[in-house]
């Protein structure tokens, strides 16, 4: 059987991943597999790879072939570079000792690259994530003091109605005031009017002496 080592799709659309199988290149791309040696998740950064190293190891020893994606994946896990390693110690041209320790060297400087990759990350998402908040907050900060700008300004015609109104009472209190007293006057007027009236008409009533 031909096989070959390549992903299924799985997931929803939009957000895919995978699973890394062994099955015959004949059979569809979905279809039935021999065996899943693994998963790839390319929606987290940087994407997420479980593998069972022994047995891709192995497959590739029987003859199979791995697609782009998979022999890339292979290759960033070490499982190509450890299978060059072996075929040196069967050529005769180091031990098994030493391609375990180049093996090693490479893994431990592999390892260091890709959490470096991942710290630079974290620290970029950190970053991102206080330039929101920073921007966040002073999108509040500017929107509350135009609310408060916008509450003094209508406090401030709200005093100036109340002071207008306060003036227009005092104004018709005067008035008010200006017309009663004229009223009073003329009271007073017309009571020592009648009253001189009153004193002419007894006058003339009163008898003349005889002389």
């Amino acid at each position: 059987m031909p096989a070959r080592i390549r992903l299924t799709r799985h997931g929803r659309k939009g957000r895919p991943y995978y699973h890394i199988v062994v099955a015959d290149s004949r059979a569809p791309r979905d279809g039935r597999f021999v065996e899943r040696i693994g998963s790839y998740n390319p929606n987290t950064n940087p994407a997420t790879i479980t593998l069972d190293f022994d047995k891709a190891l192995s497959w590739l020893d029987k003859g199979a072939k791995p697609s782009e994606t998979v022999r890339s994946i292979l290759r960033k896990e070490g499982v190509i570079y450890k299978r060059h390693l072996l075929k040196g110690v069967a050529k005769g041209a180091f031990t098994v000792e030493v391609a375990e320790e180049r093996f090693n060297e490479w893994k431990t400087r592999n390892d260091a690259k890709v959490s470096s990759l991942v710290n630079k990350l974290t620290l970029d998402k950190q970053s991102k994530a206080k330039a929101r908040i920073a921007a966040e907050t002073k999108k509040n900060e500017e929107r509350l003091a135009k609310l408060a700008e916008a509450r003094a300004a209508e406090a401030k015609a709200e005093a100036k109605a109340s002071e207008a109104e306060a003036e227009e009472k005092t104004v018709e209190t005067e008035v008010e005031a200006k017309a009663n007293e004229a009223k009073e006057e003329a009271k007073v007027d017309e009571t020592e009017e009648k009253t001189s009236e009153a004193e002419e008409t007894s006058a003339e009533a009163e008898p003349k002496e005889e002389k």
